[in-house]
C-alpha cells in the first residue's frame, strides 16, 4: 500500500525550532539538533501487511452506512436539496424557515428526530441536508453536529418516518511520531499538532513503571507508532482528522531506561500491551496513588515527625497534591476499610491478592458510594487528597504492608500480568518485529536539510 500524502502538522511546521530532517527510507521526519533536543514530527505511514492480531478483520478503505443518502450531484432530478448550518444568532427552525422550509415540516422534522437528538441542542457549526421529493414532502433529513456524530431521517412510507443515528465509518491510517522532551511529554506531543491524548495513552501504557508526572526528564526521547483516524463528511465531501486512535507500539528511553511495548491481541476484539520479551506491561500495582506535585515525605526507618516532633519510623510515601486530587487504588482488590483513624484521618485500606494490602490516608472526603466490601479496579477513585488526622499540608500518605509487615511502595516490585500464551508466540513474535521495525526503521540519514 501507498504511503498517504498527508501534511505536516501545521502547529508542528510553524515554531520554527530549527530542526533537522531524518530521512527514513525516504521519507522524511525530524529530529532535534544534537545540542538543542526539541520534538521530531509526525510521519504518516501506511502498511504493507496488516497490524493486528491473527487473521484480522479486513478494513474497508471508506465504507459508507448503509442509511447514507447519495451527493448532492448524484440525487434524481425531482429531489430538491437544501443545504446550511445553524449560525450563532439562528435556531434550526430559523435557518430552515429562512431557506423557505414552511413551519410545519420544520416542526415535524423536530417532533420526529427528538428521539434521538433534541433540537434544544442545537449549537452553532452544526450542518443539516434537507431532501425533499417535487410535491414538497420529505425523502430524507440529514443533520450533524460533528464529523463523528451524525443523525438521519428518512420517510419510508407514506407518513412512517424513521430517525436514527448513523453509525460514522473511520478511516484507519498508520503515522510515526517521535520526538524530545524540552519541557514535558504533553507539552512535546502538543508542539507537534497532536493530541495530548497520545501522551495520556503513552503514559498509561508504561503506568507501572513510570510515573510520568515526575519521573520525565528533559531530553527524554520517544517514538509511537499510531492510528490516525479519519472520516468523510458526506455533505460536504470533505475528509476530516478526528484525531489520534490507538496506540500500536511504544519506546520510551530517558533517565529511567528505555522501555518498549507493542499491541498484541491474543483474542479477537481483546489486546493489550506486551514488552518484546512477551510479558505484559500490566502489573499488579501502579506506581503512583495520585497525579501529585512533589514527594513531601519518603518511606523511612527514622523520621522526625513533623507535628509530634518524634522520630518513628514513615512507612509510607507522602504524596503532595492539590486538595481535593483524585486519588485511585493502586490495583485490583477489596474495600476493607473506609473510615476515620487516629492520625491517619479518613483512611481506605484495599486488600490486594498474594497477601497485599494498601493504605491512603489523610483524605479530604471519600470517593461517593465507596463502602467496605466493595471490589474496585486498578485506576478506580477511592478518594481524594486533604489534610485530615495529623497533617500539616494536603497530601495522601500512601503506604503497603504484605503478609502484615509494611514494605517500601517505591522499592516494590509487584508480579506482572499474564504473559504471551505459547500457543501464540509464534505469531506474537511476527507481529512485534513487524512493529518495531515500522516503529524504528534500521537506518536513519542524517541530512542538513530544514524543514
Amino acid at each position: 500500500m501507498a504511503r498517504p500524502d498527508v501534511a505536516l502538522p501545521a502547529a508542528a511546521l510553524a515554531m520554527g525550532l530549527g530542526l533537522c530532517a531524518w530521512l527514513t527510507d525516504g521519507v522524511a521526519t525530524a529530529s532535534a539538533p544534537p545540542v538543542t533536543p526539541a520534538p521530531l514530527l509526525a510521519e504518516p505511514w501506511a502498511s504493507a501487511e496488516p497490524m493486528g492480531p491473527p487473521e484480522p478483520e479486513a478494513v474497508p478503505e471508506r465504507p459508507e452506512p448503509a442509511e447514507a443518502e447519495p451527493v448532492a450531484a448524484e440525487l434524481a432530478p425531482e429531489l430538491q436539496v437544501i443545504e446550511g448550518e445553524v449560525s450563532e444568532r439562528s435556531t434550526l427552525f430559523s435557518s430552515l424557515a429562512a431557506q423557505g422550509v414552511p413551519a410545519a415540516l420544520a416542526q415535524r422534522i423536530g417532533e420526529e428526530m427528538k428521539p434521538v437528538f433534541d433540537f434544544r441542542r442545537a449549537r452553532a457549526g452544526h450542518r443539516y441536508r434537507l431532501l425533499l421529493r417535487s410535491d414538497g414532502s420529505l425523502h430524507a433529513f440529514h443533520y450533524r453536529t460533528s464529523p463523528v456524530e451524525r443523525y438521519l431521517l428518512r420517510a419510508e412510507a407514506e407518513d412512517v418516518w424513521v430517525a436514527d443515528r448513523v453509525e460514522v465509518p473511520l478511516e484507519r491510517r498508520q503515522a510515526r511520531l517521535a520526538g524530545v522532551v524540552t519541557t514535558s511529554l504533553y507539552d512535546a506531543v502538543a508542539q507537534l499538532g497532536e493530541s495530548p491524548q497520545l501522551a495520556s495513552d503513552l503514559a498509561e501504557i508504561f503506568a507501572w513503571d513510570v510515573d510520568f508526572t515526575h519521573a520525565v526528564q528533559l531530553g527524554d526521547e520517544f517514538r509511537l507508532l499510531y492510528e490516525r483516524l479519519y472520516v468523510l463528511d458526506e455533505l460536504t465531501g470533505e475528509e476530516f482528522y478526528v484525531g489520534p486512535g490507538r496506540v500500536l507500539a511504544a519506546r520510551y528511553q530517558g533517565g529511567i531506561g528505555e522501555l518498549s511495548a507493542v499491541y498484541y491481541e491474543t483474542e479477537a476484539g481483546r489486546g493489550g500491551y506486551f514488552r518484546p520479551d512477551g510479558s505484559s506491561v500490566r502489573r499488579q500495582f501502579l506506581a503512583a496513588p495520585v497525579s501529585y506535585t512533589r514527594i513531601s515525605s519518603s518511606y523511612s526507618p527514622a523520621r522526625l515527625h513533623p507535628i509530634l516532633g518524634v522520630s518513628r519510623p514513615h512507612h509510607g510515601v507522602d504524596y503532595a497534591a492539590p486538595s481535593g486530587t483524585a486519588v485511585w487504588s493502586v490495583g485490583d482488590g477489596k474495600v476493607i476499610y473506609k473510615g476515620w483513624a487516629g492520625g491517619f484521618g479518613r483512611l481506605v485500606k484495599v486488600r490486594h491478592t498474594n497477601g497485599y494490602v494498601s493504605y491512603y490516608a489523610h483524605l479530604s472526603r471519600f470517593a461517593k458510594d465507596l463502602r467496605v466490601g466493595q471490589i474496585v479496579q486498578q485506576r478506580q477513585v477511592i478518594g481524594y487528597v486533604g489534610q485530615s488526622g495529623l497533617a500539616t499540608g494536603p497530601h495522601v500518605c500512601f503506604r503497603v504492608a504484605r503478609g502484615g509487615r509494611y514494605v517500601n511502595p517505591a522499592a516494590l516490585r509487584a508480579p506482572a500480568g499474564e504473559p504471551i500464551p505459547p500457543t501464540l508466540r509464534a505469531d506474537f513474535e511476527r507481529v512485534r518485529n513487524q512493529l518495531l521495525t515500522t516503529l524504528s526503521p534500521p537506518r536513519l540519514v542524517v541530512t542538513d536539510e530544514a524543514l
